[in-house]
Parts: C-alpha cells; structure tokens; sequence
C-alpha cells in the first residue's frame, strides 16, 4: 500500500520518522488482519481455553449469565436462514437507530455518520490507540484499569502512562490532564476492573482542559448497570467535543461471544480510525443488537437483576469483614489478604473461577456477578478459602 501524503503528514506530525512509512504502510494494507487480536492485551493471564469442570462457577470475564434477550434471540433466529448473504445495509440500519436514540446527528453519507458499528468495542479502542499515539503521543490509562489500548501502544512505541485511580476510586482527571503530548485519554465508566464511577462533571472539566489535540475516548461498556441517562457522555458527542464514547452489546445486552459494539463521536475522528481495520459484523449480532435496542424492558430488569444481587454479595463480604471496592457495574473488586494469583488458585480449587490480577492491587479478586445461585457458592468458597 502506498501511503498519501495527507497520510504522511499525519503520521510525521506524531512523531514517526520517515523510516517508519514501509512498515506503516504494511500495517494499513493488513486491514483487519492486525499483528494481534482484540484480546491480546491479557491472553497470558486471562484467557482460558479449556473446558471448565462440571458445575464450575464462571465469574471471571464480566459476562452477563442471562445471554441475549428474548427479543433478540427471537430476531437473530429469524434472520438465520438469511446468512448466505452479507445484508451490507445491516450495520447502516444499526447506526441510525442507535444516533437516533442517543440524539446524535445523523447523515446518509457514507463516512459523515457519528456512529461506527464494530465486532465490540476492543477492535474501536485499539483502533483508535493507532490512530492517535505514537513515539511522541503518549497513551493515558488509569492504574487499575482496561489493559487493551496499552497492548497497541507498545506496539507503536508509544509511551504509556498509568495514572493511579483516586483514593475513592475515580479517575483522577487532573492528573490526566497534566500528561504532556498525550495523544489519547482513556476512560472506563464504570472502570474495569473495580466497577468505580468517574463523575459526569469531572470528564467533562477533562475534556475541556485536556492537551490541545488529544483526543478523550471514555468507554461506557457497563454504563447500562449504573444508569445510562444519568452518566453517559455522549452529549458531548453530540456537541462535537474531540471525545469519542464506545458502547457494547457484550455486558448488559448478554452478547460478549456474539461480537457487535459501536464507535460515538465526530466523523473525523471515526474516520481516522477505519484506516487501521475493516469491519466486518455478522447478520446475527447486528440483528440481535437491533432487536435489543428496541426492546423497552431489558435495560431495567436487568439493571436491577444484576443489582440487586451484586449489593447482596458486597452486603455479605462486608459483613464477613472484607473490603470491597464500591462498584457500580456487574463486578467487583474484594480484598481476600492473600496475594491475588494464590487467591485465585485457591477458589478454583473450590470450582470458582474469578478475575485475573492488577498489580496495583496486589491482594484484591475481580469478582464478575453471576446468577444469585452462582454467587452464593461463590459466597461459601470465599468464606471457605479467606475467612
């Protein structure tokens, strides 16, 4: 592939050399095959491609046990026989219904749309690391937080900086904004893996005092369970902010191996990011994701399913005398007083199975929420193992 010179010029303004342009070029011709997969950021540690036994208590990747609603597996089975076609127009549809919802401008255009369907919302996060940092763009994560992007920025060179989270668990804005040259700030609200809440006002004083020309991505994966008309910030989307918000199907909707999530923000900027992959969505996902949004009960029976039986555990942890981190989402972080990855051999020695370590919190378990049945033999493990 050869390179334009707007393209060029991009690529020289963030630091790379001209050297560089031969193995760039190689990178945007691979299109979708990117030198890693959207999960490499943890495949050491958390990845687990066997079997788990018979009875086994899954907690350990934020799924949601309840799979997809009844809506969607109702339209995703109905569009089954249909799949010997691409449907291209499928994830147009998908856009618009989502940027109607959320009030964002919308354009039949190709390329001026405010929203980007993609296979989740990893492929978008790394995405965007590559289109924004570089050996003189830093990549700005909070310390614990979602590993993916920094996996990306290694391997562009580019340098990381991990802020430590606040002493409540938030992200702590200012320091963010005090990053010299950053090229992309990433927010997870609730954040991965404690389940903590940024407040609304205090990204938003980020977004207007960050480095001039960076770009502030804020991922609201679980923003569902804390309650998306009060915490979302997708306004600013809407007010043309270099702010760029991800969404997924994967946590609340019930849909993590099924694959669909979504980009919000500027056509520029989105535009930026397709050079760097190629989308291609399943029928099934983008249709069950569709049926999904349109269904008026599945966002408050769950929110409440999810919980309600998260505070029951944190109510009984507590009462047992262990920290937990207050959270917001459908997991949480707790205290067992032994070294994490001993905490996490020992549960599974109980058939439990939870999160993978943050060396930041070197004796804490992130804890996924199952079903009420699943976390009560989680409860009596814990107690068994810990107490």
């Amino acid at each position: 592939m050869v390179l334009s010179t707007e393209q060029k010029n991009d690529f020289l303004a963030r630091g790379f050399s001209r050297r560089s342009f031969g193995r760039i070029a190689t990178l945007l011709a691979g299109g979708a095959a990117l030198p890693f997969s959207h999960e490499f950021a943890f495949a050491q540690v958390a990845i687990d491609n066997r079997k788990l036994p018979p009875g086994a208590v899954k907690i350990d990747n934020n799924e949601n046990p309840l799979g997809p609603c009844k809506e969607a597996l109702e339209a995703m089975s109905s569009v089954l026989p249909q799949g010997g076609r691409y449907m291209f127009y499928l994830p147009a549809e998908l856009e618009e219904l989502l940027g109607t919802q959320e009030g964002l401008k919308m354009s039949a255009k190709r390329g001026e749309s405010y929203v980007q369907v993609h296979d989740g919302s990893s492929a978008p996060l790394l995405q965007a690391v590559l289109s924004f940092c570089s050996p003189n763009k830093s990549f700005v994560i909070a310390d614990p937080g979602y590993e993916a992007g920094s996996e990306a920025a290694k391997f562009l060179g580019a340098p990381i900086v991990q802020v430590p989270l606040t002493k409540d668990y938030a992200h702590d804005v200012k320091a963010m904004a005090a990053v010299k040259n950053a090229g992309l700030i990433y927010i997870c609200n609730p954040n991965n893996p404690t389940g903590s809440m940024t407040k609304k006002e205090d990204i938003e004083w980020l977004v207007a005092n960050k480095p001039a020309g960076s770009v502030v991505m804020i991922d609201e994966a679980y923003i569902h369970f804390a309650g998306k008309e009060k915490y979302t910030c997708v306004n600013m989307v809407a007010q043309d902010k270099d702010v760029i918000i991800l969404r997924t199907f994967s946590k609340l909707y019930g849909m993590a191996g099924l694959r669909c999530g979504v980009a919000m923000g500027r056509p520029d900027l989105l535009k930026k990011t397709r050079g760097f992959g190629i989308n291609w969505n399943p029928v099934t996902s983008v249709t069950g994701a569709m049926a999904a949004l349109k269904s008026k009960t599945v966002i408050p029976e769950r929110q409440k399913i999810n919980n309600d039986t998260r505070d029951s555990t944190i109510a009984f942890l507590d009462k047992k005398g262990f920290k937990v981190v207050p959270s917001m989402s459908n997991k949480f972080m707790v205290d067992s007083h032994k070294p994490t990855r001993d905490a996490i051999a020992a549960l599974r020695k109980e058939n439990v199975y939870v999160g993978r370590p943050w060396p930041s919190m070197p004796t804490y378990l992130r804890v996924s929420v199952g079903t009420p049945e699943e976390m009560k033999k989680f409860q009596a493990a814990f107690v068994k193992c810990f107490a």
